[in-house]
């Protein structure tokens, strides 16, 4: 049967084997510029039509590549750092981030293709890193484990690396937003219930084993701040504390937002405006210092 083009989806037509075959071009051979065809089946002409518009959407939001150039992860954080990282961070940062990369993540999950890597896969990359992520021995017989602060660096480091991948269309989304790092503090609740697992409430006020009083909460922060020879502050500023350190260190404004209840992350940036100025003028910075480089 001939072929029949279907609005423009492409080219559809009716196989000798009695079902319904669609082909589209999903993009161009970088070395040959030759078009790259690709085709979709399906028992009847609707559902190929179907299959064909979803297929050639997904091509046009991501570049399609031979099978044999496509970037195992391992290739891509080497081309990241190398590109994008190296030059615009210290040495020490830079020697930091080439270890995580080479010691940690290429032996773990590097030969996974870029475009397969899932948020399953880095969670048991993070999972088996704080369970035996030492590569001493000495330090391997005190504790097996990277601590959580390690791990939760080489989260950021990663998340910024897929990142760049999304804005180069070589991936949809970031697999590291599916993760779960902030362990120690969830460590630290479940020990702080276990001295009494009996009662529902996590911090039981000690005299009734009920709520705190409100007041009881402010006199208590008023406590803690003169024994640590600290000014007043209100027990609400707590939140903005951790709301500004968390961006200054690096800490998405999505993720932050999130955390904090609000309705959308643009409340955020206004609401922290200080803080992302300030990681404003550090790029800056670092965009100058590869300036200089470059000239």
């Amino acid at each position: 049967m001939a072929k029949k083009r279907a609005n423009g989806e492409g080219n559809i037509r009716k196989r000798k084997d009695g079902r319904w075959e669609g082909r589209y071009t999903a993009g161009y051979d970088p070395k040959s510029g030759k078009r790259i065809i690709k085709n979709v089946l399906g028992r009847t002409q609707a559902e190929v039509k179907e299959k064909l518009k979803s297929a050639i959407t997904e091509s046009q939001g991501i570049k399609v590549r031979k099978s044999e150039d496509e970037y195992t992860v391992a290739e891509w954080l080497r081309t990241w750092y190398e590109l994008y990282a190296k030059p615009n961070i210290r040495p020490t940062t830079a020697r930091s981030y080439q270890g995580s990369i080479e010691l940690h993540i290429v032996p773990r999950i590097g030969s996974i293709k870029l475009n397969k890597l899932t948020g399953r896969d880095i969670q048991k990359l993070y999972k088996d890193l704080m369970e035996n992520g030492r590569l001493r021995k000495a330090q391997k017989s005190k504790q097996p484990g990277l601590s959580s602060t390690t791990v939760r660096g080489i989260h950021m480091m990663l998340h910024n690396a897929l990142d760049r991948a999304v804005k180069e269309r070589l991936i949809l989304r970031n697999p590291t937003e599916d993760c779960i790092i902030p362990q120690d503090a969830v460590d630290l609740l479940v020990r702080e219930h276990e001295k009494h697992p009996e009662n529902p409430y996590l911090f039981p006020s000690p005299l009734t084993g009920g709520m705190y009083h409100p007041d009881s909460v402010v006199n208590l922060h008023k406590k803690i701040l003169k024994d640590a020879g600290l000014e007043h502050i209100r027990f609400h500023d707590l939140r903005h504390t951790f709301a500004t350190m968390a961006l200054q260190n690096g800490v998405d404004v999505k993720t932050v937002s999130n955390m904090l209840g609000h309705y959308d992350a643009g409340f955020t940036l206004r609401t922290y405006t200080h803080a992302t100025r300030q990681m404003q003028e550090q790029a800056a910075e670092k965009m100058g210092n590869f300036i200089k480089q470059v000239l």
